[in-house]
């Protein structure tokens, strides 16, 4: 088991609510309130999982400038009131940024009993193959 420290603790927390926001408002059709709230608490809950410092040097690595841009700039324009862009401009940063991680999740996926099977559907497996192969180094 993992022995997680007090503000890791709150980090999760954070972040939890965060992603619960995220998804609240996009179901409330793109509230608002609900985004704003959901990005604070995300980005304040990855800083206190991994820590200030490391989630500098995450974010602010040159080869993933393109992708911190748009995944700031998509929480900035959720901030000042265009939900729609913002939120497209954060998946598409999402991504860039993350896209490292894809073929781990899709690796742990494949192991699981139920979700695995599913992987391996025709039209689910050609896909999976495709976000499973890996073009960078983490």
């Amino acid at each position: 088991m993992i022995s997680l420290t007090d503000s890791q603790k709150i980090g999760m927390g954070l972040t939890g609510f965060g992603v619960f926001f995220l998804f609240f408002g996009m179901i409330l059709f793109f509230d608002k309130a609900l985004l704003a709230i959901g990005n604070i608490l995300f980005v304040a809950g990855l800083s206190f999982v991994i820590g200030l410092e490391r989630t500098f040097r995450f974010f602010f690595q040159k080869h993933k400038m393109k992708a911190t841009s748009f995944f700031l700039g998509g929480v900035f324009v959720v901030l000042i009131g265009w939900p729609i862009i913002g939120v497209l401009l954060e998946i598409y940063g999402f991504f860039l940024l993350f896209r490292g991680f894809f073929p781990v999740v899709v690796g742990f996926i494949r192991r699981i009993p139920v979700l695995g099977s599913i992987l391996n559907l025709p039209f689910i497996s050609a896909y999976a193959d495709k976000v499973g192969e890996s073009n960078t180094m983490v």
